[in-house]
């Protein structure tokens, strides 16, 4: 982006018009969600926009509500140029380890996309292995457009795959808590010990396996 400076008053959208300028588009976006969940699975998305099809009310999915969230991620399923989601289990997260876990499942989302993108930019640290240039950014998903339209696809497609984890494992409340780590959630995995779904590396994960075998 030599000689290109992005304006603090610039928009969500500044970022990616700054990169089309400098002719490095197709920009792509990345985030995940579930990073710091101690149940279910890791979801990482991709998201090319289209520049001439802006997302009415994008932000980050964090800032949504969950009916606003659920309307965005129809809005920009309809309008983007192109998406792409990945889900890593946790049994593949802890084997992988969460990090290493978290950078293969957004490389994937990249490599996904149905248009391959000249330029990447990702929430909060870098993706390596992209084969194009790509740029970290701090607080990425309210700065960035495609990035905000990346954690709103991962986000709303988690939060499904938990309600219906739900249904599996009725007893931990995932369609309430999304397999963080609540005081609830933390009560009944004290109460029932983990199921399959939970991430064992994880430090209160491991105190419940050891309380219900004790």
């Amino acid at each position: 982006m030599a000689g290109w400076r992005v304006r603090r008053d610039s928009g969500l959208y500044g970022y990616e018009r700054a990169l089309y300028r400098a002719g490095l588009g197709p920009v792509a976006g990345t985030d995940e969600a579930g990073r710091g969940a101690c149940a279910g699975p890791l979801v990482a998305a991709a998201v090319i926009l289209d520049p001439h099809r802006p997302i009415t009310g994008l932000r980050d999915s964090k800032l949504l509500t969950a009916g606003a969230r659920e309307r965005a991620y129809d809005e920009i399923v309809a309008r983007a140029a192109a998406w792409a989601v990945v889900e890593i289990p946790a049994a593949e997260c802890d084997q992988m380890g969460l990090h290493v876990a978290n950078l293969a499942a957004l490389r994937r989302a990249v490599w996904r996309l149905d248009i391959a993108p000249s330029y990447v930019l990702s929430d909060g640290f870098a993706v390596d292995g992209l084969g194009v240039p790509a740029l970290a950014m701090w607080k990425g998903d309210r700065v960035a457009a495609c990035v905000a339209a990346a954690s709103v696809i991962a986000k709303v497609t988690r939060d499904r795959i938990m309600i219906e984890m739900a249904q599996q494992w009725p007893d931990y409340g995932f369609e309430i808590h999304k397999g963080y780590t609540t005081a609830l959630h933390q009560q009944r995995l004290d109460s029932h010990g983990p199921c399959p779904e939970h991430r064992m590396r994880y430090g209160n994960v491991q105190r419940a396996v050891e309380s219900t075998t004790t």
